[in-house]
């Protein structure tokens, strides 16, 4: 957890304090339903949270590495371009979940 991650390919830069540079999934535009069925960009919806892929975290982030599935509001961001392409940076608190990778079969789930 350290400044020293290898950004996406080496992008010149490094993260300070608490902040996390993340890479949007897929396009803001258009959704698929799990059904198959195409719901516009401008489909009304309620608040959405998105998922994005960090590529960076800086020296003061305790519980995110490079390379987690990070679930944010897309509302409140910071967008930067480097190299062409979009990232996100975030602080810390701003990101609401961190994906978990699935429990073992023979696993109770509790830690002792």
């Amino acid at each position: 957890m350290t400044a020293d991650n290898d950004l996406d390919a080496g992008l010149p830069i490094r993260l300070l304090h608490d902040r996390v540079l993340v890479r949007m999934e897929g396009s803001e535009g258009e959704r698929r339903s799990t059904a198959g069925i195409v719901i516009p960009a401008t489909a009304a919806v309620g608040k959405r949270l998105a998922w994005a892929t960090a590529v960076g975290v800086g020296p003061n982030v305790r519980a995110i590495v490079s390379g987690d599935r990070v679930l944010f509001d897309p509302d409140d961001r910071s967008e930067v371009e480097l190299h062409g392409r979009g990232y996100v940076l975030l602080r810390e608190r701003d990101v609401h979940a961190v994906a978990a990778e699935r429990i073992e079969n023979d696993s109770t789930g509790l830690y002792l």
